[in-house]
């Protein structure tokens, strides 16, 4: 096992990540928010685009998980799905790479296939990031370093899945395999991360809760129109 597993281990993972109009959507503005979950405790920090994984690398002495955002034809998001993805992403120096481990296709192959070629061809760690037991499993057997529950709710078999985490999913999985279970998806506060932790997950990742400030502040105004 590769030694960055080591220093994740029942750590907390920050996803920090700005898209479309966020203020914070630039190198310098995802930065912040690193540093910020360096301050606290945060264990790695998992970042988007080659820009701003490379200055989070150059600022923040964590480990960094790196992926680049794009879609499957049907709009549904596919994580770090191509050649070039990966190896812009090996070239800044990333820990870790989170590649999409679903059975939809990207270069003619599943994720499972398609990460199985990435270890033969090129030396990095593959998170894979699944959304069923059978897609992790069979990105374990791919040689996937470790795998992550993001992409459960976000794919089309899986997308009435609810707004709660996917406590089902983790559990099966942390009894299951080998190689380190991430939770990710939907960790909206800390009541849910330590749940995660006591289902088996090596680390938690989370995102929206600590880095989407417009986010949050739907969540509260949303919930003081319901009353």
């Amino acid at each position: 096992m590769n030694e960055v597993f080591q220093k994740i281990k029942n750590g907390l993972i920050v996803s920090c990540q700005a898209e479309g109009n966020s203020p914070f959507n630039s190198p310098e503005g995802v930065l912040l928010f690193a540093q910020s979950a360096y301050q606290g405790g945060a264990v790695a920090i998992r970042s988007e685009g080659i820009e701003k994984t490379k200055t989070i690398i150059n600022s923040i002495q964590l480990p960094v998980i790196g992926l680049i955002k794009s879609s499957f034809n049907d709009g549904y998001v596919r994580i770090t799905g191509s050649w070039k993805d990966v190896e812009d992403l090996q070239s800044i120096g990333t820990s870790i790479i989170a590649i999409d481990g679903t059975f939809r296709k990207r270069e003619n192959l599943t994720g499972p296939e398609f990460i199985a070629e990435v270890k033969k061809k090129i030396n990095c760690v593959v998170m894979a990031d699944i959304a069923t037991d059978e897609e992790a499993i069979a990105c374990a057997v791919a040689g996937a370093d470790c795998v992550s529950t993001t992409l459960s709710g976000y794919t089309p078999e899986t997308r009435s899945s609810g707004d709660s985490p996917d406590y089902e999913l983790l559990e099966s999985l942390a009894k299951q395999l080998s190689i380190p279970v991430i939770a990710e998806g939907r960790i909206n506060t800390p009541e849910i991360a330590a749940t995660m932790k006591s289902l088996g997950a090596w680390s938690i990742v989370v995102g929206s809760a600590i880095t989407r400030p417009t986010e949050i502040t739907r969540w509260f105004v949303q919930s003081m129109k319901n009353k």
